[in-house]
C-alpha cells in the first residue's frame, strides 16, 4: 500500500470509528434559517451563534420576515457576535436579493449563492453540504489545521486546503468528512492547548512513520 493511501486509510477509519453517524450541532429550523446561521458564525463561536438565533428564529423564519425589520432591528438581536454591523447589512440585503430575484428561494448553484452579500465560498458549500446533493467539501479553519497537521496540504491557505482534501479523499464521503473532520478537530486536536500525547491520529501517523518532513 502506497504511504498516502495508508495515511488516508488510518484518518478515514479513526474518524468512523469516533464519529459514525456525525450531525451538525448548528440550529436552524428551515433553509433560510439554515443560510443565516452559517453567515452568523463567521469568526464567531458556534455555541454562542446558537443561543441567538434560538431567539432570532422565532422572529424571522423566511427572507420577508427580515425586511420587516430594519438593520438596527438585526444589530439588536445579534449584537454580542463578531462583526455583527456587517452581518446585520448582509442579511438585510441578501434577504431583498432573494425576494427580488429568487422569489425567496434559495438557489442551489454555488456561484449564484456566492453572489450573495456576505455569502463567500466556504458559506455557500456548508450550506449546499446540508440541503443539496451536490458534492461540496467545505474548509473550516479546524480542517484547514488538520489537513496541514497530517501533513495533506501546505496551510497556506483555504483554497489550496480544499483542492487538496478533494484530491485525496473519497468524493463520496466529502459530506461526511466535513463534519467528522471538525468534530475531531476540536476535541482532540485544538489549535490551542494541543497535546498531541492526545491527537489519536497524530499518534498513529507518527507510529507508522507517515508524518515525515
Amino acid at each position: 500500500m502506497l504511504e498516502i493511501e495508508k495515511k488516508i486509510k488510518i484518518i478515514t477509519d479513526t474518524l468512523n470509528f469516533l464519529y459514525p453517524n456525525p450531525i451538525s450541532s448548528l440550529y436552524y429550523t428551515n433553509e433560510f434559517t439554515l443560510l443565516i446561521a452559517i453567515l452568523l458564525t463567521s469568526r464567531s463561536q458556534e455555541k454562542k451563534v446558537n443561543q441567538i438565533t434560538k431567539i432570532l428564529f422565532k422572529k424571522i423564519q423566511k427572507p420577508q420576515d427580515i425586511i420587516h425589520l430594519s438593520v438596527i432591528n438585526i444589530q439588536n438581536y445579534i449584537k454580542s457576535i463578531g462583526l455583527y454591523k456587517r452581518k446585520s447589512i448582509n442579511i438585510y440585503n441578501l434577504s431583498i436579493i432573494l425576494i427580488k430575484k429568487y422569489n425567496g428561494i434559495i438557489p442551489k448553484n454555488i456561484f449564484e449563492l456566492e453572489s450573495l452579500p456576505g455569502i463567500g465560498h466556504k458559506t455557500a458549500s456548508v450550506f449546499l453540504s446540508h440541503v443539496s446533493k451536490e458534492p461540496v467539501f467545505p474548509i473550516d479553519t479546524h480542517i484547514h489545521r488538520m489537513m496541514f497537521r497530517w501533513k495533506l496540504s501546505n496551510g497556506k491557505n483555504i483554497r489550496q486546503t480544499e483542492k487538496d482534501a478533494k484530491c485525496f479523499f473519497s468524493k463520496k464521503n466529502w459530506k461526511k468528512l466535513h463534519l467528522q473532520i471538525i468534530l475531531y478537530g476540536k476535541e482532540y486536536s485544538p489549535s490551542r492547548r494541543w497535546n498531541s500525547k492526545n491527537d489519536i491520529i497524530y499518534q498513529k501517523l507518527v507510529n507508522n512513520n507517515l508524518l515525515k518532513r
